[in-house]
């Protein structure tokens, strides 16, 4: 059967539970796991199932996001159903209004979705990390004769205050939709889990555009996906949960579990780096049957200098992106961006750094998030004193220690003449 297919990408979201990382970007456009960005997943996981027209929905310090899009991923063949476009708040509300929630990016975009006619449309959020199949989810979508279906896994009910709940019948047949509620209720059977909804949604189009343009029209709303168009369509749509669990990837061992990280906080954030960096990570980036795509850069190989005891250059259990030289220096367990350079006498470990950091001699640090261009004189010490990295840092509730960039100024191209 052939089907037209749109997706939607939702990267307009502040992110501020993730600052300081976006004091001056996106969420979407936060780094990950050295050379990645937040959004690389989503886009990866529709590419490589195959969906190739998306528009990206951007909103707040959407400068970093846009150029980044324009760097990795702009497609290079002429054919009009391969694209991914961002697309700014069209101000299409009565108010001339930003986008007010998640249903109002949507009807302020939809003649965009009505100039495509597609059988389908993808709404997927852009600032989680997981790897997904999207066709699966498609097909259980077309076999269920399905109006809207929504990715779900368990999660601990401690957690069920951060998501959407959905409670489904035998068929899995969605009879419930709570938003953001700590009393939502638990799985049967499993009464230390709730099934949450992953905020990756499939609609009919006809079925999308009938309830964006009532929300639009209703003055109660918060014009938001989960609080409001949801809920409302529970007992008069055919609604099903597709079970994230039962997804596999091509290139992946069955028994692997499907990997999903909810980054919305530091701790969240930081733990899913570390995850990266594991011995046997639970999220695989090096299957070349589902490849992470991103921005590709000229960048020379990671470099490792000197082997002397006592200064010797090596890197353990981590990541390294292109670029970066270890000089007579120790990582262990740790994530580096582009063109780090970590020098003699130092030890790095349990952190996270972004491109273009100089980490100076005799430091040591661990358990920290280092922005980009951030320059560490020698003999700093950070992660080892809380109350002193309090004083001079941002710090997480569980000690991750964040040291802000500074505001570069815009390097132009110069010339004589």
């Amino acid at each position: 059967m052939q089907i037209k297919i749109l997706a939607l990408v939702l990267a307009g979201g502040k992110g501020t539970r993730l600052h300081p990382l976006t004091v001056e970007r996106a969420k979407p456009a936060v780094p990950f796991g050295g050379k990645y960005r937040i959004i690389d997943f989503v886009l990866s996981n529709l590419v490589n199932s195959g969906v190739y027209s998306i528009y990206v929905m951007t909103q707040f310090k959407s400068q970093s996001l846009i150029q980044h899009l324009r760097d990795g991923w702009q497609f290079g063949g002429m054919l009009t159903n391969q694209f991914i476009v961002p697309v700014p708040a069209q101000m299409r509300t009565e108010g001339e209004e930003w986008y007010r929630g998640t249903a109002d990016a949507v009807f302020q975009n939809a003649n965009l979705i009505e100039q495509s006619e597609p059988d389908l449309v993808l709404l997927f959020g852009a600032d989680h990390v997981y790897r997904m199949n999207v066709r699966s989810m498609i097909e259980y979508h077309l076999e269920h004769k399905a109006d809207v279906t929504i990715s779900a896994l368990p999660v601990d009910r401690r957690h069920a205050g951060e998501f959407g709940v959905l409670q489904v019948d035998s068929d899995r047949r969605i009879t419930g939709f709570i938003e953001k509620r700590a009393d939502a209720p638990t799985i049967p059977g499993r009464p230390d889990q709730v099934l949450a909804s992953m905020g990756n949604y499939i609609f009919s189009r006809q079925c999308l555009l009938q309830m964006v343009y009532e929300d639009a029209a209703r003055s109660d709303s918060s014009h938001d996906f989960g609080k409001d168009i949801l809920p409302r369509l529970v007992g008069t749509s055919a609604m099903y949960a597709y079970d994230f669990a039962t997804n596999r990837i091509p290139g992946q061992a069955a028994s692997q579990p499907a990997y999903w990280r909810d980054v919305g906080t530091l701790d969240a954030y930081y733990e899913a780096n570390m995850d990266m960096r594991a011995i046997e990570p639970p999220i695989d980036i090096y299957n070349r049957a589902w490849p992470l795509r991103t921005a590709s850069y000229s960048d020379p190989p990671a470099k490792f200098a000197f082997d002397d005891d006592g200064r010797r250059g090596q890197a353990i259990d981590s990541v390294l992106s292109g670029g970066t030289i270890i000089s007579g220096a120790t990582v262990r367990r740790s994530v580096l961006g582009r063109y780090v350079r970590v020098h003699s006498f130092t030890t790095l470990e349990d952190s996270i750094v972004f491109d273009n950091v100089e980490i100076g001699r005799n430091c040591r640090i661990r358990r920290a998030i280092i922005e980009k261009n951030v320059h560490i004189p020698a003999d700093t010490v950070i992660g080892y004193d809380e109350a002193e990295d309090r004083r001079r840092y941002h710090v997480s509730d569980s000690g991750i220690v964040v040291i802000p960039g500074p505001r570069s100024p815009v390097s132009l191209t110069t010339m004589t003449v």
